[in-house]
């Protein structure tokens, strides 16, 4: 288990890393994650409206 929690620990420091190195890299990342979130919202809402 401890491999587990090195690893989180080792992915958070990356991140954080990356966001201060490149925070405009980290931005469009955030909102391409956020945009692709919206439209399977989206792409699902139309699905359970064709249902009923």
């Amino acid at each position: 288990m401890p491999a587990k929690k090195y690893l989180t620990w080792a992915a958070l420091a990356f991140v954080a890393f990356y966001v201060i190195q490149q925070p405009d890299g980290a931005a469009r990342s955030v909102e391409n994650a956020a945009s692709g979130l919206a439209s399977a919202a989206g792409s699902l809402a139309t699905f359970v409206e064709t249902l009923s």
